[in-house]
């Protein structure tokens, strides 16, 4: 059964939440004549509430005005707000439609968008997108949770296609958002915190992606991921399914055979033999593969998809390589906010390593990081205000474990704890919430302190 498509009342929109992806929201009202009200908890930065005075939009700070907030048509929350929220359910109690900033500017966009999401990898896939539409010299806009939001986007410039990389926070807000190809690349526990515990809600949030396509469209999905797996028994799609897989051959999507990518969804196919990747890892050959397949469906010549797996040069705070002192090598992999991204870095280490690890929790299961942590980790270092989940979950694992909780003083210990021909590895499989800005704060903190060690 097709769903029928939402229609909004834009007459009167108030914003809720002033950081990036509510400014581009603003922008976006503001910019098509809407009547617009921004509402931020917090006190707003000295950039934004300048932009938002330039434009002539009235805002609140330090509290939410109820009767300004129910007043409003449709309201366009941030995704760091919870749908249960007090505001946000008077809200809905009150008949409001809440959205989130991606179904708004989708709402005014003709474009082409291609959505990517996932539990991990989804800023590696979309930034190589990103460089293979650059390549190919395709008119394209990146954003979404990674940059300049989509709102803002839209307010800015046209474009031929929208690349975005969509968090279920995102995609739990939209009604009518429809990618022409939505890429899914794994689904494990994460910010189950948002989701009552239950995996099972979040795997629902992430379906949502394909939720409005239709038969011209495509859902790249990773036929390895057990978790997708059910859930495509369950989930109404009408897209064309074009998987990927590490572990078997498909005759139609993309398979890894004697170290070789191949693609097969239409009279050509492309192949690439691993080795000539820039990008190393088993994860990352997954991310390859996907980004791949959707290059090809967008018709990107193979030759540009070869030069462009080639050359990219990887995502900043994601397993990145800092420097190395006194034989050690210090990597950076902030943006493992989760137990599964910290289990791809730990399983990549090849040297004794001085594990950085800690922040907010999620709800998160560390037992599946036992044998790696034994196998690969000769100290744990805790870096968080609470760090009573990690002593008890590895304190039995390595003879060393201190306790910290500022970047320096982590740093500080794990540079006395290493020696020549180890790795210090900053991998917090946590939110960064309780004493970073975001996983970008805390991994240039990271670099910081490594250089001034």
């Amino acid at each position: 059964m097709i769903q029928e498509k939402f229609t909004y009342n834009f007459s009167n929109i108030v914003i809720l939440g002033g950081g990036i992806s509510g400014m581009g929201a603003a922008l976006l009202a503001a910019d098509r004549g809407y009547k617009v009200f921004l509402s931020n908890r917090d006190e707003l930065s000295d950039a934004f509430a300048k932009a938002l005075q330039t434009h002539n939009i009235p805002y609140e700070t330090g509290a939410h005005t109820l009767e300004k907030i129910l007043a409003a048509s449709l309201i366009v929350k941030s995704p760091g707000i919870p749908d249960t929220a007090e505001i946000i359910q008077k809200a809905t109690k009150a008949g409001i439609p809440v959205i989130s900033e991606i179904e708004f500017a989708a709402e005014h966009s003709n474009e082409t968008i291609v959505a990517v999401t996932g539990s991990n990898g989804k800023t590696t896939v979309t930034s190589l997108l990103g460089h293979l539409f650059t390549q190919a010299g395709m008119d394209h806009t990146m954003g979404g949770n990674i940059g300049k939001s989509f709102a803002q986007q839209v307010t800015e410039s046209p474009a031929e296609v929208r690349l975005l990389e969509v968090s279920s926070f995102q995609l739990d807000g939209i009604n009518n958002f429809k990618p022409k190809v939505a890429v899914l690349l794994n689904v494990t526990p994460d910010h189950l915190d948002r989701y009552d515990y239950k995996f099972e809600n979040y795997l629902a949030s992430k379906m949502r992606i394909a939720m409005n396509q239709d038969q011209d469209d495509y859902l790249v999905y990773n036929a390895d991921d057990e978790a997708i797996g059910q859930a495509l028994k369950t989930t109404p799609i009408r897209s064309t399914l074009v998987p990927f897989s590490m572990t078997k051959e498909l005759e139609y999507g993309a398979s890894l055979i004697n170290n070789t990518i191949k693609i097969a969804i239409d009279q050509t196919p492309f192949t690439m033999p691993l080795e000539q990747l820039s990008l190393k890892g088993q994860h990352n050959t997954a991310n390859a593969m996907a980004a791949a397949t959707t290059a090809k469906l967008l018709k990107i010549r193979k030759e540009t998809i070869r030069q462009s797996m080639q050359s990219f040069q990887g995502v900043e705070h994601r397993l990145e390589q800092v420097l190395k002192i006194n034989k050690v090598q210090y990597i950076n992999d902030s943006k493992a906010t989760n137990v599964n991204a910290t289990f791809y870095a730990l399983d990549s280490m090849e040297q004794p390593t001085v594990w950085i690890v800690g922040g907010v929790d999620k709800g998160n299961d560390y037992s599946q990081l036992y044998h790696l942590v034994n196998k690969h980790v000769k100290a744990i270092v805790c870096l968080g205000v609470d760090n009573s989940k990690i002593v008890e979950a590895f304190g039995s694992c390595v003879e060393q474990m201190v306790e910290t909780n500022s970047m320096e003083d982590a740093v500080r210990v794990a540079y006395k704890l290493a020696n020549a021909g180890d790795t210090v590895l900053l991998s917090p499989a946590c939110a960064s919430f309780d004493l970073f800005d975001n996983y970008e704060d805390r991994g240039r903190q990271f670099k910081k302190a490594v250089r001034g060690l």
